[in-house]
């Protein structure tokens, strides 16, 4: 018979006080990642629908002074959060589509195809991951502000937060692993029934990685929806600008009570977008080892 090992003997699970003890610890852990996971998001639920001077006055406690339901529609309309989650919504898309497609093109090319040359260039995409991003900034904007043969700017244009965002070392490593997986017989069997490049790639490739490439779909639109300091450069006009962008020019000239109510509306589409692809993204997760043949 096979015995699972853990820190705790079987012999020890019998005594009283690890039967009762053991359980009451992992419950009261559960209670404090709860805590440490849910409280923030319910306080600023709390503090989105008080007023000022409760959020100051006692941030903990219950509305002292009534629940204000008319903050959120007020947040809406005067602090424009709408237009805002608009932008955001059209850049965390973008970035998406242009993530996607680069990185499963570039995966396909390298795990696929398997041209000579591409062992070096797998280590220098890799080698870049040792860069820190700070160090590529200030070549990248000047890059934005002219590019290169074009010689046309691309700043104050949502291109200039696609292009650079799908160009994600990461995400062509990772999508890379998941193509290697791939039993070759598919591959070459498609070959022997004459599927070309694309068919092979849009007909069984792309099938096959549906849950690596819903991993890296939703890692991309959380990681666009919450950046801050690149689109603060390449997009001043204010007409542009994100969420993260715009909520703190506009904190200036906003009481706090519709700042809270604005971030609650800022944080809660990532979170339903969690809760609604939670399962297809751990499948993905789990899945991202490969495909077992």
């Amino acid at each position: 018979m096979s015995h699972e090992r853990g820190i705790i003997s079987t012999k020890d699970r019998h005594r009283t006080t690890v039967r009762y003890g053991l359980p009451a610890i992992q419950v009261l852990l559960f209670i404090g990642v709860l805590v440490a996971g849910v409280g923030p998001l319910l306080w600023l639920l709390k503090s989105g629908v008080s007023t000022s001077q409760d959020i100051l006055s006692g941030p903990m406690q219950l509305w002292p002074s009534g629940i204000q339901l008319k903050n959120i529609p007020d947040a809406w309309n005067r602090v424009q959060i709408g237009a805002y989650l608009g932008n955001t919504a059209i850049i965390a898309l973008g970035s998406m589509v242009s993530t996607l497609f680069v990185c499963t093109t570039g995966a396909f090319v390298l795990s696929v195809l398997r041209p000579k040359w591409g062992p070096i260039v797998t280590g220098a995409v890799l080698a870049t991951l040792f860069l820190p991003g700070v160090i590529s900034l200030v070549p990248l904007y000047m890059t934005i502000l002219k590019m290169p043969v074009l010689g046309i700017s691309l700043q104050n244009t949502f291109w200039a937060v696609w292009l650079p965002s799908a160009a994600g070392a990461f995400n062509v490593l990772v999508m890379k692993r998941y193509f290697d997986s791939i039993p070759r017989e598919l591959i070459e069997a498609a070959r022997i029934d004459g599927a070309g490049n694309l068919r092979m790639f849009t007909s069984l490739i792309l099938p096959l990685s549906k849950p690596i490439v819903g991993v890296v779909a939703l890692l991309t639109v959380i990681g666009s929806w919450k950046d801050y300091l690149w689109p603060l450069l390449v997009l001043p006009d204010p007409k542009l600008q994100p969420i993260s962008v715009a909520l703190p020019r506009v904190a200036k000239t906003t009481e706090i009570s519709l700042q809270m109510s604005a971030l609650f509306l800022a944080v809660l589409i990532p979170v339903v977008l969690f809760l609604v692809f939670q399962k297809q993204f751990l499948k993905g997760v789990g899945m991202s080892g490969g495909i077992k043949e």
